[in-house]
């Protein structure tokens, strides 16, 4: 078959299997899971690549999950990814009564598409008519979350990084691909849907921040003790100071939480722990703002004597679409959404984990308008499934066609082109440099 005829049989067959690509969508989303911790949602897609007879192996970050189809030659490799992980939004009316999981932020979605392109090429026998390899990969903790947790299980020696992504590169999970492909959702008005061939995205260094000051009764003898908490506030007031140094063009922005305040209403607190990230569009910037806002934070101690100690932790590289890529992403998104529901996309100051392996390969990150709300929010709601999971299953689908058939010259030429920034020995080196620096 040509490369029109296997697109019309991908199309067909991702037609044929919605109802069961809808299920497992809505299934993931009715058990939303956090990273690190997907073990109901690995298993359901090791149930799907069970019933497609697809081999697969496991235990990447921990509850990847990784299967390969082998072309009748084997010149490229192209990557699907799904995110396994959920978010916590405990207003959102499915989120998960414990733990706060909630699949607003879409990942749900992406499982979806991972497996209609995965049913689709084995139901129409697509595979054995190109000439490269599938690997679809069900990858953890896109959601940089629980930062102390995780530096536990860091700590532990259990994970390298923080990020699904990261540990996965560090784990060599990459090393056997050639370029790399993942959606994610976004809000839209367009009753069609819309389909972004994806900018650039932010990346950031992880923070753990803790202010040891020194307790006393809070009423009794206040001058007694130092306020760990009014500590953390100088600080934070401190980074705040300086935001009128962020350049426009840097895209910085700096979120901090605070995980713990105090103990008791009436001792004064002696210990505040806070977690955050420094985000910035390029590497360089991400460094010299991470230093002055640690230089601001650590102000805030010292204003009232108190001490700060600053963990800085590997988080993700800032995102780089391939433009090669997105060529082809585009043609395919044109045909199928229509031109008029297809935009290029602007800079993101949000951050993907999809950045650190789009300095090792070839990647594009679509967004697809088919939700409601707010992404993270309690309003998010799926409402354009057509969109969602098959409109956008066939553009994935079409798009790994292109690259794969005829000697997969098209997936050469992308990666004969692309000028990797990083290989996984130099990544590791960056990664490990940052929590190494004090």
């Amino acid at each position: 078959m040509n490369k029109a005829e296997l697109k019309e049989a991908v199309c067909k067959a991702i037609d044929a299997r919605y109802a069961d690509i809808e299920k497992v969508a809505m299934d993931i989303f009715a058990e939303p899971e956090l990273g690190f911790k997907e073990k109901k949602t690995s298993a359901k897609v090791k149930a799907v690549f069970d019933s497609l007879g697809m081999n697969y192996t496991d235990g990447w970050g921990i509850t990847g999950v990784k299967a390969r189809m082998q072309g009748r030659n084997s010149r490229r490799t192209v990557a699907l990814l799904g995110e396994l992980d959920a978010i916590i939004c405990r207003d959102h009316p499915n989120c998960d009564p414990v733990t706060g999981a909630a699949h607003c932020c879409g990942h749900n979605v992406q499982i979806a598409n991972l497996v209609a392109v995965a049913m689709a090429f084995k139901d129409a026998g697509i595979i054995k008519e190109l000439d490269g390899d599938v690997v679809f990969f069900a990858v953890p903790a896109e959601e940089y979350v629980e930062i102390d947790y995780r530096n536990s299980l860091r700590e532990k020696g259990q994970l390298r990084y923080l990020g699904g992504k990261a540990q996965i590169i560090a784990e060599g999970g990459f090393d056997d691909i050639d370029m790399s492909m993942q959606m994610h959702v976004d809000p839209t008005d367009n009753p069609n849907g819309e389909f972004q061939v994806g900018a650039s995205c932010n990346g950031f260094i992880g923070k753990l921040i803790e202010y040891r000051g020194k307790a006393a009764h809070a009423a009794g003898a206040p001058d007694k003790g130092i306020n760990a908490l009014n500590a953390a506030m100088m600080g934070v007031m401190g980074v705040n100071a300086i935001r009128e140094t962020f350049r426009d063009d840097d895209c910085v922005r700096f979120h901090p939480i605070i995980n713990a305040g105090g103990d008791l209403v009436n001792v004064i607190p002696d210990r505040v722990k806070m977690e955050s990230y420094v985000r910035a569009a390029k590497l360089d910037a991400l460094t010299r703002y991470n230093t002055a806002i640690n230089r601001a934070l650590k102000a805030g101690g010292d204003a009232i004597g108190a001490s700060c100690e600053i963990q800085d932790l590997p988080g993700y590289l800032p995102l780089r679409p391939d433009e090669n890529f997105r060529d082809v992403l585009r043609a395919n998104a044109c045909e199928v959404f229509g031109k008029e529901n297809v935009v290029e996309g602007v800079h993101s100051a949000g951050s993907t984990d999809m950045g650190d392996v789009s300095h090792l390969m070839p990647v594009v990150h679509p967004w697809v308008g088919c939700v409601k709300g707010v992404l993270h929010g309690a309003s998010y709601n799926l409402d354009n499934k057509e969109a969602g999971i098959k409109k956008t299953a066939k553009v994935l689908a079409m798009t790994i066609i292109d690259l794969l058939a005829d000697d997969a010259a098209e997936a050469d030429r992308i990666c004969t082109n692309f000028k990797p920034i990083l290989n996984r020995e130099s990544y590791c080196k960056y990664m490990d440099s940052i929590s190494e620096a004090r």
